[in-house]
C-alpha cells in the first residue's frame, strides 16, 4: 500500500550522521543543517567527501536525477547559457529566484524561494522538469548554509548522471 500523506514539510531526506568514529562525520546532508548539528554535538562534524563506497542510502555519485540533465549555473550566466542551448534542446529554469531576460521558449518552473521553500519544491520541481519534456534543466543553486546545503548536495549528485 501507498499512503500519500501529501507534500512533505522538510522536502529532502534526512541528514545522516555517522557517529562511530573519533568524529561525528555528516555522510549526507538533509533537514537537519550541519550548523544546527554543530550546536547539538559541541563540535562541527565534517562533511564525508564520497571517498569510497557508499556508506548509507542516498550517497551515490549520481542519484536524485531526472531525465533532463542538469546544469548548475550562476543566476548572471542563466540567460546566456539558456540562449546558447534553445536552437537544439528544450531548456528549463529552476533557481531561487525569477530571472529576469529569459529567451521565449525557455520554461522557467517558478522562483523556488527560500532554501527551506527550496527543498520543499525540489523534487516536485524535479519531476515537473520531466512531464514538461526538458533536455536540459539549468538550475541556479541555494546559499550553502543551512538546508540549502541539503538541496545543492541533491542538484550537484543530480548534475553528475
Amino acid at each position: 500500500a501507498i499512503l500519500d500523506g501529501g507534500p512533505c514539510a522538510v522536502g529532502v531526506e534526512s541528514t545522516i550522521v555517522e557517529l562511530s568514529g573519533f568524529e561525528p562525520e555528516v555522510l549526507r546532508p538533509g533537514g537537519v543543517s550541519i550548523e544546527r548539528l554543530s550546536e547539538v554535538l559541541g563540535t562541527t562534524p565534517r562533511l564525508w567527501l564520497g571517498d569510497g563506497d557508499a556508506r548509507a542510502p542516498g550517497m551515490l555519485a549520481s542519484h536524485y536525477a531526472p531525465k533532463a540533465r542538469i546544469e548548475v549555473v550562476s543566476a548572471k550566466d542563466a540567460c546566456a547559457r539558456a540562449e546558447a542551448l534553445i536552437s537544439a534542446e528544450v531548456v528549463g529554469v529552476l533557481a531561487p529566484c525569477e530571472i529576469e531576460g529569459l529567451p521565449p521558449p525557455v520554461i522557467s518552473l517558478g522562483p523556488a524561494g527560500s532554501p527551506a521553500n527550496f527543498a520543499r519544491l525540489l523534487y516536485a520541481r524535479l519531476r515537473a522538469a520531466d512531464r514538461k519534456g526538458l533536455d536540459v534543466l539549468l538550475v541556479v543553486l541555494p546559499p550553502d548554509e543551512g538546508i540549502g546545503s541539503a538541496v545543492r548536495d541533491r542538484l550537484a549528485r543530480a548534475a553528475r548522471r
